[in-house]
């Protein structure tokens, strides 16, 4: 007996009774799990840990009625599998959605061998399957690993589980892909926007971005997909279009003739943005023609192609092809009685030809047409059919183009027999010089930067946010994004960071302009940020704000001021167009070291009446009138103005203006950021900063980092919470201020003392110390930030002095 003994005891102690009990339990999950979901709480809490992670998760409810929690469970398996800490985990509040994201992601990838553990296997589950439906947010890297995996057959019902659960898609550090790659991607991107609940797309950190690639994914987050031999390549039409079209019932054909001599063939008035199709016949047999001229043209070879055959009344007889109720070939215009078919057309100018079109300038008219009396003695003109090799149709680079190219000449063709006929038609607005040729648009000197907008053809379920960082954008890439933005009617927020636009800004700004007539448009929020600004801060806020006077946030930030000045397109000077009444509530501008501009600002704040946050960042002040003039326009245009914010501007000479801008009764946040008040300050100025604080009840918010308050002036701050205030500071921000832990213990044995004379009833709840010199004596920095924790939650950080003063000699 000693020798075993001698063994438990060097392999220690021997599993209790109710372990081994437990762990056989689990092992039988298959067959008993009912009866353990049934088990009394305090059992089945030590049966909990033994589960591997498909019964932990399946357990979930019936512990939760009993009273249990998993979440201690999920954090030790994330802790023992994934090895790593997750930023922000002290926010983290479900850590089984938080292990279960990771372990799909790490299963798709390949990072993670579901064998290591036995936790993590489990012959009776799929890995990608149970935990599909926990994924909210999913990152496609580099050479687009994982998506062949997912768009497999056998993966259909993960497939599932993503386009119900997915909301966020990213995509980092792409390469170019192969052809079989990107239709797979194509796939994917229809399950899970088309179809699915993705509403946000983000891409960054793509040096060299693939043309075809990057287009592809900006069309499809826009909703539109051209198919071609994507579907072909599958065998079937996409099964969520068919059973979409199964469930609105079978199309009928029209007794009339479509396309007959000198008629417009034209969609239904009752066509919806979200391309729901209606029940009406006329409707129905349009779609039917759209859709076989469709396949025709997206696989000229294949054996799927279906041919047309014409009855005597001129009746297109074909079946129905999947997601026709967004089809590109949705509406047609023809407007000859020799256009047998929908013309073709390819963008001109090009080596190569483009796709045929699949839009037209249907969507633009509200009505069935009129029939257009043909102009005498000139010949009606029928856009040119495409005589050239067809390209291949997954070039959706080329697609985007082409919609646009298509809309302009239907445009031109139809103004021109309306000019000579001296008729009106409803609800068509452009003229030949509000819709310029597509070689035209954007980003060439002295070219025009119209955009003719992309009419929802084919439009898809679209995306809300669209974020692009760290990605070169070229003329021709922000030609196909400006053409998409135009119709974006769902796009809600749009995030351009160091794209390197330069002038292709504008043509940016130009789909921004004509996405602005959309009635339904959702665009509320522009951030554009770049290396070097290709025209004034200020000026860029100008014409966006010109563009599309409905945005609610605009920021513009640029790190350096281009020297290569006058290089920008003509006609685009921001001070020939007035700015209308906008909507804009919240206003950022960070200026390339470059003066404030107030000639152009001023205008802005003016149209800007309900603006509530303003923040200039790294601008230069002139004198003191410019200051002066931007405080009083602040005052008269911006009465709702609730957070002003200045950084790394020069504000040591303008202490009049600052006391002007404390005593405001509105602000609630005032932010002097790196500012350098307090650089050549005389004693009085921070008294009176003092005292017109602690008269102010409006302001609620004070941050004064990077400000080189020091000790002292720390220290008399504290007078702002003194017996006679009525002063409602909640937040003090006196970061990187050369604070030293003396006086910081000196200002909080203050705090208390003004607080002991207040009977404890003080507002001040939030105080951020970071990267001060506390690490100077750190047992007086930890009394002082105990006695101030006991008051309000402080913010603060280990942060090394003196490595810092070295960095900084380093680069001077």
């Amino acid at each position: 007996m000693e020798p075993r003994a001698e063994r438990e005891a060097a392999a220690g102690s021997p599993p209790s009774l109710f372990e081994l009990s437990g762990a056989v339990v689990s092992s039988a999950m298959g067959t008993l799990e009912r009866e353990v979901w049934a088990l009394p709480g305090q059992i089945l809490q030590g049966i909990l840990p033994l589960l591997n992670i498909y019964y932990l998760e399946r357990i979930e409810e019936p512990a939760l009625k009993k009273g249990l929690s998993t979440q201690p469970i999920w954090h030790k398996l994330w802790n023992d599998v994934m090895k790593i800490r997750p930023p922000k985990s002290e926010n983290i509040k479900n850590w089984r959605k938080k292990f279960l994201e990771t372990f799909f992601s790490n299963v798709l990838h390949g990072v993670l061998d579901v064998s290591s553990d036995p936790r993590l296997s489990d012959r009776r589950f799929s890995p990608l399957l149970h935990s599909s439906r926990h994924v909210t947010q999913l990152t496609i890297c580099n050479m687009l690993q994982g998506v062949a995996e997912l768009t497999a057959e056998r993966n259909q019902r993960v497939l599932e589980n993503l386009a119900g659960s997915l909301r966020t898609l990213k995509f980092r550090h792409l390469l170019t892909s192969d052809l079989s790659i990107r239709q797979s991607l194509s796939l994917l991107l229809h399950h899970l926007i088309h179809h699915g609940a993705v509403s946000q797309v983000s891409m960054c950190s793509w040096p060299v971005p693939d043309k075809v690639l990057l287009v592809l994914i900006l069309s499809m987050s826009a909703g539109f997909w051209h198919p071609g031999k994507t579907l072909m390549h599958q065998g079937s039409p996409c099964s969520l279009c068919r059973e979409e079209s199964d469930a609105q019932g079978l199309l009928t054909q029209e007794n009339g003739a479509l396309l007959g001599s000198n008629q417009l063939c034209c969609s239904s008035t009752e066509q919806s943005e979200t391309s729901q199709w209606g029940d009406s016949e006329s409707r129905s047999k349009k779609v039917q023609a759209a859709s076989a001229v469709a396949l025709q043209e997206a696989d000229p070879d294949s054996q799927a192609s279906i041919e047309l055959s014409r009855s005597s009344s001129g009746t297109v007889k074909t079946p129905v092809l999947c997601g026709l109720r967004s089809h590109p070939l949705q509406n047609l215009a023809c407007q000859d009685v020799s256009c047998k078919v929908p013309p073709e057309y390819y963008i001109k100018g090009e080596s190569s030809p483009s796709l045929p079109k699949r839009s037209s300038v249907g969507p633009a008219f509200q009505k069935p047409y009129r029939r257009f009396k043909t102009a005498v003695g000139r010949k009606r003109r029928c856009p040119r059919r495409n005589r050239r090799a067809r390209a291949d149709p997954e070039d959706l680079y080329d697609f985007v183009f082409a919609v646009a190219r298509e809309e302009e000449e239907m445009a031109e063709s139809l103004y021109e027999s309306n000019a000579q006929e001296r008729e009106s038609i409803d609800d068509w607005a452009p003229s030949p010089a509000d819709t310029p040729s597509f070689e035209d648009v954007g980003c060439t000197e002295g070219g025009s930067v119209g955009i003719i907008p992309l009419k929802a053809a084919c439009h898809f379920r679209s995306i809300s946010t669209l974020e692009l960082f760290s990605i070169p954008l070229t003329g021709d890439t922000c030609r196909a994004l400006g053409n998409l933005l135009s119709s974006w009617v769902s796009l809600e927020k749009l995030v351009l960071s160091y794209n390197g636009l330069g002038a292709n800004v504008f043509c940016i700004l130009s789909g921004l302009r004509a996405l602005s007539h959309r009635r339904d448009c959702s665009l509320r929020v522009v951030r554009v940020s770049d290396v070097f600004s290709h025209i004034p801060s200020v000026e860029l806020v100008w014409s966006i704000l010109t563009a599309f006077p409905r945005l609610h946030t605009l920021s513009v930030s640029f790190d350096l001021k281009n020297q290569l000045e006058g290089n920008r397109p003509e006609g685009h000077s921001s001070s020939e167009a007035e700015i209308p009444e906008s909507c804009l509530e919240q206003l950022e501008i960070r200026f390339p070291r470059e003066p404030l501009q107030t000639s152009l600002l001023l205008p802005v704040l003016k149209a800007s009446r309900s603006l509530q946050q303003l923040s200039l960042d790294s601008a230069t002040i002139s004198c003191p009138l410019e200051f002066g003039l931007l405080l009083q326009a602040l005052k008269e245009c911006n009465p709702g103005l609730k957070r002003l914010s200045f950084h790394d501007v020069n504000l040591a000479d303008y202490q009049k203006e600052v006391l002007l801008l404390l005593q405001d009764p509105v602000l609630q946040e005032i932010t002097f950021s790196f500012c350098r008040l307090f650089e050549s300050c005389t004693a009085e100025f921070l008294s009176d900063i003092i005292q017109i604080v602690k008269r102010n009840s409006t302001l609620k918010s004070l941050k004064l980092p990077g400000n080189r308050l020091g000790n002292h002036r720390l220290v008399a701050l504290a007078d702002i919470f003194s017996e006679d205030s009525s002063s409602s500071i909640c937040q003090l921000d006196v970061s990187s201020n050369c604070i030293k832990p003396d006086g910081l213990l000196e200002f909080a044995k203050k705090l208390e003392s003004h607080i002991l004379q207040r009977g404890g009833q003080i507002k001040f709840t939030h105080l951020r110390l970071f990267q001060n010199w506390l690490d100077q004596d750190a047992a007086t920095a930890q009394e002082a930030l105990r006695r101030l924790r006991a008051v309000c939650s402080v913010v603060s950080n280990t942060w090394d002095s003196s490595q810092a003063f070295a960095d900084y000699i380093s680069v001077m």
